[in-house]
């Protein structure tokens, strides 16, 4: 079956958008949806961390520690941030780190998508593969400062995934 034509194109060479946020925010669903409306491709930097060390998030916690999980992520960022055109999903923390924000919003639209506490939590209580789940809402209030670093927000907790698609291709467009 042929892929459909994209209803918003984006050019190969425009920079890249980057979702970034907490846990249960939407970056994921959001990002897939931009992707398929504007024919970029799009990638999950948790999923690509997956397919580099050979195992899951929560087994290299468990094995390797956040210290190691983190490495690899300031890896796969690094490698991201030189690549045009791409819709990338970030892991909640990756840009907690100032050289990893600093880096993504030098090269790419930097959008930080947030919810209310209370549909974080519904979100989080449907999915249990989230090694520091456990804890959220202090990881939240951690984060707080980092996330406020980026200057665009998007609230995703009382719209739909085509609502907050269609604003991020909106200020993507905008940017170009």
């Amino acid at each position: 079956m042929a892929t459909p034509e994209p209803v918003y194109p984006i050019p190969a060479s425009a920079r890249s958008l980057v979702l970034t946020g907490f846990m249960g925010t939407g970056k994921t669903t959001i990002g897939r949806r931009v992707s398929a409306l504007t024919g970029r491709p799009f990638v999950d930097t948790d999923n690509e961390i997956v397919r580099r060390a050979g195992k899951s998030i929560p087994t290299i916690f468990r094995d390797d520690g956040e210290a190691a999980f983190r490495a690899l992520e300031q890896r796969v960022c690094k490698a991201l941030a030189h690549v045009p055109g791409l819709v990338i999903a970030t892991g909640g923390g990756m840009l907690v780190n100032a050289e990893n924000r600093a880096l993504m919003m030098a090269v790419a639209l930097v959008v930080c998508l947030e919810a209310s506490p209370e549909v974080i939590e519904a979100r989080l209580r449907a999915d249990a593969d989230r090694p520091l789940a456990a804890n959220w809402r202090e990881l939240l209030m951690a984060r707080q400062s980092a996330y406020a670093e980026i200057p665009i927000h998007v609230d995703t907790g009382s719209r739909s995934v085509n609502e907050v698609a269609e604003e991020l291709i909106e200020r993507w467009r905008a940017s170009l």
